[in-house]
């Protein structure tokens, strides 16, 4: 009889109290459990949408979504990986229309290049040098032991006239830099043809190894280095459009970024 009052009294505080405690006098929860709890049966999960309980599937786990709304069951994946490997850990790809453009007056005042353009130099150091604004990103390594890839694309215009003899040309560099630090750089020249307003597509691949584990910033930045027999206004432009005869969609800039690993950390992902 004393068990059943005490049930009784148990039911009727549950119902008559808001928050409450076991084995302690001030819960902060609806239900407040300080010690340690043995399920011997099922969790179940209330869908709002259509006020349905779910009990899960095999091996789920029941994952926060935030205050003020529900938890959710789900899946657990954790990729296996051998030991010494290098595995694809982070990669995004990103884009511009914007570019960089260049008159006759902003042409890189470098003067050794041999000197200038090596690996680790800071943009600082190289005057001339625009970024093109949507490439620059955060990127992530998670490992001591990775290799980091670049893969730039871009077109690049200059409003120039029909070729003469000699060539009538324009020289011009892009650089991938990581912490505004050169770990890529390639020279090209831009020749006018037979047509006026020549432009070419321009294709990058970098690669460097080992980068710091943390978030680095990558980014794109070109230079307008030497002109040929070109005229005041001959302007140079770089993801852009310097001529209607192409347009910014043509033009754009992309960036893809791939990092491999040896991993190190093993985050748990859930879907």
């Amino acid at each position: 009889m004393k068990n059943i009052i005490s049930m009784l009294l148990f039911t009727a505080g549950l119902t008559l109290s808001a928050q409450v405690g076991i084995n302690t006098d001030s819960p902060k929860s609806t239900l407040d459990v300080n010690g340690d709890l043995n399920l011997r049966n099922k969790i179940v999960v209330l869908n709002v949408t259509d006020n349905t309980l779910s009990q899960g599937n095999n091996d789920q786990l029941l994952v926060s979504q935030g205050e003020g709304y529900p938890p959710i069951w789900k899946s657990l994946r954790i990729p296996e990986y051998e030991p010494n490997k290098f595995y694809l850990i982070f990669n995004n790809s990103f884009s511009d229309k914007t570019g960089v453009k260049f008159t006759n007056s902003e042409q890189s005042s470098i003067v050794s290049k041999n000197t200038a353009f090596v690996k680790g130099a800071d943009i600082s150091n190289l005057p001339g040098f625009k970024r093109i604004t949507g490439l620059t990103q955060p990127i992530s390594v998670f490992s001591t032991e990775s290799k980091t890839y670049f893969q730039f694309e871009t077109v690049v215009q200059a409003n120039l006239p029909v070729n003469g003899t000699p060539d009538i040309s324009i020289d011009y560099a892009c650089g991938i830099f990581v912490d505004n630090k050169l770990v890529n750089l390639r020279q090209r020249n831009l020749k006018a043809s037979s047509a006026s307003n020549t432009f070419i597509t321009h294709n990058q691949i970098g690669i460097i190894s080992n980068l710091s584990k943390g978030t680095h910033t990558v980014s794109v930045a070109c230079s307008r280095l030497g002109s040929y027999r070109t005229a005041a206004d001959i302007v140079l432009a770089i993801g852009t459009n310097a001529s209607t005869n192409i347009n910014s969609f043509i033009t754009q800039s992309s960036l893809k970024v791939d990092v491999y690993e040896i991993p190190q950390i093993f985050n748990p992902i859930t879907n």
